[in-house]
């Protein structure tokens, strides 16, 4: 029941401050962002990459108010970008975006978002490394996938995020099954209305289940984004079954989170990304993470209460 005030909690600013200020956020911060500075962001990729796993990178911030930040988003992909080419990362390494953080919805925002996320990919192909496209709310989703089709005619590795939640979600998982597609499947983190998106926890489940083995029976690349062990193993058995090799999927979980179930994957020979966010716009990121899991939300409050 909290979920959905969380998620609304997420875009306020007197909210904003209240956590901000708290003594015990920066800890619990800590555990879900990779840092608020690139070299924060670097540090915490080496880190993961000695341990076997791939990482993908996002640049904290979406929902900009003006063109000024929509390029400034732009110009921090292009020196994360950059880096990770200088710093001999790139093979392990490839990066995330939300358009709304390029201008998407802002006045002409599909064209600005284009526009803003072409030299990004650009950079990120000339590293040797990719983007993937994040999901964010349902009215933004033609719009997405409108761009990934556009990248994709020159990038094709270019990668997509669809939400399982969603009720379309299975017809864009048959469009995207194809040869060179690339697709995180993902349960879905936004408060979307009963018009468009299942409400149910065990529907989600079920249409997870049924878009994963669409992606996996197709002839794409799917990235299987889940903490659920049902997933996980449902996935696992789906693979095997289809005769995919190892390194023709891979599971992606959030930095921070079920850290030993991905050494465990790591272990027995699956390719593991962890989606590693940075930058000083943490809080809605943030508050979202506490919206999905109920444990982290409790240990927050009562040590937020405790410390007053």
């Amino acid at each position: 029941m909290l979920g959905p005030v969380l998620l609304a909690a997420s875009r306020s600013a007197a909210i904003r401050r209240i956590v901000s200020a708290a003594p015990v956020t920066r800890p619990m911060v800590d555990r879900f962002v990779a840092g608020e500075r690139l070299a924060e962001s670097l540090g915490a990729v080496r880190s993961l990459t000695a341990r076997g796993l791939d990482v993908t990178l996002d640049h904290l911030g979406e929902d900009v108010t003006d063109r000024s930040e929509a390029l400034r988003s732009r110009d921090a992909y292009l020196a994360l970008t950059e880096a990770l080419a200088t710093e001999g990362l790139a093979g392990h390494a490839e990066m995330s975006v939300k358009l709304s953080a390029f201008g998407q919805a802002l006045p002409g925002g599909h064209d600005l978002a284009l526009a803003n996320v072409t030299p990004v990919v650009e950079a990120a192909a000339a590293a040797g490394t990719t983007v993937t496209l994040d999901m964010e709310d349902h009215t933004t989703v033609d719009s997405t996938l409108a761009i990934l089709g556009e990248l994709r005619t020159r990038f094709p590795q270019t990668g997509a995020v669809l939400q399982s939640y969603l009720f379309r979600t299975e017809d864009d998982c048959r469009a995207l099954a194809g040869e060179g597609s690339r697709v995180r499947l993902v349960k879905g983190a936004y408060d979307e209305p009963a018009s468009v998106a299942f409400q149910d926890k065990r529907e989600v489940d079920r249409s997870y289940v049924r878009c994963l083995k669409i992606l996996m029976a197709g002839e794409g690349y799917p990235m299987i984004g889940s903490h659920d062990p049902r997933m996980v193993a449902i996935a696992q058995d789906l693979a095997h079954r289809l005769g995919r090799k190892l390194d023709e999927y891979e599971f992606q979980m959030l930095y921070g989170i079920r850290v030993a179930e991905q050494d465990r994957l790591v272990a027995e020979g699956h390719r593991m990304r962890v989606y590693v966010p940075y930058g000083t716009d943490w809080y809605g990121y943030f508050m979202r993470r506490l919206a999905e899991r109920p444990a982290n939300l409790t240990f927050f409050l009562r040590s937020l209460v405790g410390r007053r």
